[in-house]
């Protein structure tokens, strides 16, 4: 069986947002009458007994749910919408680029940055557990490594040793010991912290035109000229002429890739 790009995308999602879910129960009568799968079947060489199909359901709208939550705090999107957000408000445009541009510039160039970790999961996981070689659990346990490897690489220790404190956390062995609910929170405060300095230093420069532009008009006598109507255009020409969004798009994604 093949299936489309898009559902391929959706089991990846799925398989990344599973270990956030609620663990399932597994379905103990004596003797079940058949049910619907959902899922691909979970029972192999008796190991593991099938999800009841109103625990599928259950699961399947759980994991849905968290499907927003994974993309912005799992992935590099939290940076890059608050950078770019930072850099529409530091050019003075408060509608432009639209607020629609900028969410999908931040999600596609999102997919770009995490598509070898989407590849490895696929690799590693989804295709081997469409295949019924490996059982869901598994299949769970091997996407979230190459997650956890991204995620890892790019939060600070520090905000990594302030929630195992917090949370009683031993230190642990590996990468795939790190707990999720550990590693997530202080990979987002990681990134908002990253997304701020680059902020502040986008923010600098147009700053400093709005102030000598308004040094210069009010030197002039020209005070009920509202400052902003002369900065604008200059801060325009100025990021175009500094080629500002191949810049600024090159910085951040090669801060992720180490380049």
């Amino acid at each position: 069986m093949r299936f489309s790009p898009a559902a391929r995308v959706l089991f990846v999602v799925m398989l990344l947002a599973a270990p956030l879910a609620v663990p399932a129960a597994a379905q103990t009568a004596p003797d079940p009458a058949p049910t619907f799968s959902l899922l691909p079947d979970l029972n192999f060489g008796g190991e593991e007994e099938d999800y009841a199909l109103p625990i599928q359901l259950l699961l399947l709208l759980t994991v849905l749910s968290l499907a927003p939550a994974i993309i912005i705090l799992m992935t590099s999107f939290t940076r890059l919408i608050i950078v770019f957000g930072i850099l529409r408000t530091a050019l003075g445009m408060q509608q432009s680029p639209p607020t629609q541009v900028i969410i999908g510039l931040s999600i596609f160039l999102t997919i770009f940055i995490m598509f070898p970790v989407i590849e490895r999961v696929n690799e590693d996981a989804l295709k081997p557990y469409l295949a019924g070689e490996m059982t869901q659990n598994v299949a769970m346990e091997r996407a979230s490594e190459p997650v956890k490897r991204f995620m890892l690489a790019q939060t600070r220790e520090k905000d990594l040793m302030l929630f195992m404190d917090m949370g009683n956390v031993e230190v642990f062995d590996s990468e795939k010991d790190v707990p999720l609910h550990v590693l997530i929170p202080a990979f987002v405060i990681s990134e908002l912290r990253i997304a701020f300095q680059i902020g502040f230093m986008l923010f600098l420069p147009f700053l400093i035109v709005d102030l000598i532009v308004a040094s210069v008009l009010m030197s002039m006598g020209m005070m009920m000229l509202p400052p902003v109507m002369i900065s604008l255009p200059v801060k325009l020409l100025l990021f175009v002429l500094t080629d500002g969004w191949y810049l600024i798009v090159e910085s951040v994604v090669r801060g992720y890739m180490g380049g």
